[in-house]
This record gives structure tokens, sequence and C-alpha cells, in this order.
């Protein structure tokens, strides 16, 4: 009895011997009563679990997110525009500021278009006085351009290279006498009509899609807390909010 369990040893230790010797890489490891076997990382190599992963992570990066663009007409507002920049700064969301030249004039509003600038969001001209400019002769509707882009390069040192014609109506002549390139909209949630933050929300989330341009004002509260809302819900759904020049270019 004692030999038949001596020889059951002996088989052990002869078949941990013959694992050692013809498996690289694997060394057993003593746990109480229980030997387990495990693959180390061994002369530089890397273990199936850590090449998976890296594997798994080097796909992740090569996917690139559905890009929308978020833009805001009217301001800048004194009241309600810091309270989105806030937002937007803390969700790490850089959007397009489409400005009225009379309210960057009014009051300290200067320092908001200065902010804007500064922290990375794109500014671009919405007329002097929000007029539409298919009705107005072609030098007054040159004038309502040229005036705000000079107010706003005051401020910036930039050249405006974009524009949202109030109402959408566009003079194609402009393009040669003005360079700025005019931007559009494919969501409009009609913000402007609604104190309702729930709705300006819904119809928003229910329509994007990849490479969309939302349209939002950044001169009402409801407008502003539905923002950063729908920011919040689209993010998680993994859309990145990038300035139209990114999509336009693209």
């Amino acid at each position: 009895m004692q030999i038949k369990r001596w020889m059951q040893g002996l088989g052990v230790v002869y078949t941990l011997l013959l694992l050692t010797i013809c498996v690289p890489g694997w060394r057993m490891i003593r746990n109480g009563d229980e030997v387990q076997s495990t693959i180390k990382r061994i002369d530089g190599k890397q273990t199936v679990g850590q090449r998976e992963k890296e594997e798994q992570e080097t796909e992740t990066r090569g996917k690139e997110k559905p890009k929308i663009a978020l833009t805001f007409d009217d301001g800048p507002s004194a009241v309600y525009t810091p309270v989105l920049l806030d937002g937007l700064e803390k969700r790490g969301v850089k959007a397009t500021f489409f400005l009225i030249g009379k309210n960057i004039e009014t009051g300290g509003n200067a320092e908001i278009v200065k902010r804007e600038q500064d922290e990375g969001h794109l500014i671009g001209n919405h007329t002097y006085n929000h007029v539409e400019i298919t009705k107005l002769d072609d030098e007054s509707a040159y004038q309502e351009l040229k005036r705000t882009n000079e107010v706003i390069e005051g401020i910036t040192g930039e050249t405006v290279e974009f524009m949202r014609p109030p109402f959408g109506a566009w003079q194609k002549a402009l393009e040669k006498k003005i360079h700025v390139l005019p931007v559009m909209w494919t969501v409009d949630p009609l913000d402007w009509a609604t104190e309702n933050p729930d709705e300006i929300v819904n119809k928003v989330v229910t329509e994007v899609e990849e490479n969309d341009i939302i349209l939002l004002h950044d001169c009402y509260d409801s407008s502003v807390k539905a923002a950063l809302r729908i920011v919040d819900l689209l993010q998680a759904e993994g859309y990145e909010f990038v300035t139209v020049d990114e999509l336009l270019v693209n």
C-alpha cells in the first residue's frame, strides 16, 4: 500500500516536471491544497488576456464617434449666454455662435464674445440688426454683414468665415462681395416658440442623426436648459459635438 502511494506521488511529480519542460511559459503555483496553472508574461511575451485587451482598445480607437453640431443664434445675451458657456465648458463641448452685431455692442457683451473665443467656440455673423437680407437692396445687405464682421473681428482679432442668414434667407450674390460661408441647419425644434425645455429636448433627440446641425438660441432660459440636457443625452448615446466648420470641411 505504501509502495502504491509512493508510486502515485512519483507520478504527480513526473507530470509536473513534464509540464515545466515541455510547455515554456507555464509555472505551477500551489495555493493551499490546489495546484493552479496560469500563463505568465515571460521573456517579454504578452499573455493572451493582455493581447486581447490591447486589440479591443485599438479597435475602439479606430471607430470615430458620430459628429453633430450645436449652434446658437441671436446672442450674445448677458443673462443666458454665460450660463450656457459654463455648462458647455463643464461638459467639454464646443459650439457655434452666430451673433447679432447690435447685441455685441450692448453693455459688456463684448467680454462674452471674447470668452466664447477663448473657450474654443466658433463665432459667426448673424447680421447687425437681425434682418431678412433678401428684403434689402444689395448695399444694405452687404453693410449688415460687414458691420457685424468688423465688430466681431475687433474683439477676436480673427476673420469671420461663417454666417447664418436670419430666417434662412440668403443672397447668393453676397458671397462674391463678402467672403463668408452661409450655414443653415437640419434640426430646428422651434425653441423660440415654447418655454418648455422638455418639448425642445424631445424634438431634438428624436430627430437628430450623424452630421446634423442643431439650431437653438442662447437668449432664452428654456433653450439654455434644454441645450445642456440635449448634450448630456446625446453624449450618452455616443455622439461627439463639434463646431460647424468640422462638419462642412469634412
